[in-house]
């Protein structure tokens, strides 16, 4: 079920909902436009929207633009964890290989005055950074290159340095993750088809794993469940989400996947619902996965995006998902039609 849509002026690639209090309904798409050319040149933006999926008749339902700044071409956007900061951060990623920390602003609770305050930002490398993740205290982020190496920055009293870094694959690390069971692990996956894991008590980081045989191209996402420590999710070019049982952690059992037809670039888990995966599956649209034990399947479908579908997340705050059955909000965007669209499933999800 369509909310609403919006078109941006660049090349969307990433969607992230605000995970804390009071700004559960702002959502932040990020932009890459690469202008070829003698001198080619990166640049981006990144948006701030007021999502109201208040009205299940459609009546008043709404996208509104609040904020808008232009950066440099950006990879990967992210807030940091509830809880931690007495106001939300929103990181980037971006092409000239600056790590960006910028502070949510308003003067009110409401959506008036919203915007992004420039707080700090850290040159990581001559290479690109592809992605970033924080760790749950919202101390430290993993950066992952375009070179193939992964950086470790911290954020203490407003400062970004750099805590380590080292060279954990061959080709372009598409995707970096904590644990969020276990910080001192760091999870990397990389066009080399490899997927490793990290303890960051040893220095340099010690390979706890890693695993180069069951992605048949380069791996795209990796996510952690929350509801569930033992169990994490990969997502690969060769269009395929896989499940891992990490009980032996030196050794992890790929317990079950499943085919989505597209490569799958970005996974999210449900943030209430355990077993809920939201997968954004490239020349595939999106799909919503159910997950239990060793079976998988696709629960729905959306295919109202006429490009690659590249950027998807859920809508966060309990109000959200009251009750057995929930209809959750849903954001997407797609690339090359620079479009952002926010939906709800057609079919309601039984929790």
């Amino acid at each position: 079920m369509d909310i609403a849509h919006c078109y941006l002026h660049g090349n969307a690639d990433a969607v992230e909902f605000c995970p804390h209090d009071s700004y559960h309904h702002i959502l932040a798409a990020s932009t890459y436009n690469l202008e070829e050319g003698d001198r080619p040149s990166r640049h981006g933006s990144i948006s701030l929207f007021n999502v109201d999926g208040s009205d299940m008749a459609g009546g008043d339902d709404h996208l509104d633009l609040v904020y808008s700044v232009e950066t440099s071409g950006i990879f990967d956007i992210k807030w940091s964890p509830p809880g931690q900061h007495a106001n939300p951060f929103l990181s980037q990623a971006d092409a000239d290989g600056y790590l960006r920390i910028h502070m949510l602003e308003s003067s009110c609770n409401g959506v008036e005055g919203i915007n992004l305050k420039d707080m700090i930002s850290e040159k990581i490398s001559d290479s690109m950074c592809l992605y970033l993740d924080w760790n749950p205290s919202g101390t430290s982020i993993t950066v992952g290159l375009s070179d193939g190496s992964v950086s470790i920055v911290s954020f203490l009293e407003s400062k970004l340095e750099i805590q380590e870094e080292w060279k954990a694959h061959d080709f372009e690390l598409w995707t970096t993750a904590f644990d969020i069971h276990q910080p001192n692990l760091v999870y990397t996956g990389s066009d080399d088809c490899k997927f490793s894991c990290w303890d960051l008590r040893d220095g340099p980081s010690n390979l706890v794993f890693q695993n180069s045989k069951a992605h048949k191209m380069g791996v795209c996402c990796i996510q952690k469940s929350s509801h569930d420590p033992n169990s994490l999710i990969t997502g690969s070019y060769d269009e395929t989400l896989r499940v891992w049982d990490l009980r032996t952690i030196s050794k992890p059992v790929n317990e079950t996947s499943i085919g989505l037809g597209g490569g799958v670039w970005r996974v999210k888990h449900h943030p209430y619902i355990p077993n809920l995966v939201l997968a954004a599956c490239m020349h595939n649209g999106f799909a919503i996965v159910s997950i239990k034990g060793n079976e998988a399947q696709v629960l729905e479908t959306y295919t109202n995006h006429d490009s690659l579908a590249y950027g998807a997340d859920w809508q966060k705050g309990e109000a959200n998902h009251r009750g057995e059955r929930t209809n959750p909000i849903v954001a997407t965007c797609s690339f090359y039609d620079k479009l952002v669209r926010v939906w709800r499933p057609e079919n309601e999800i039984i929790m």
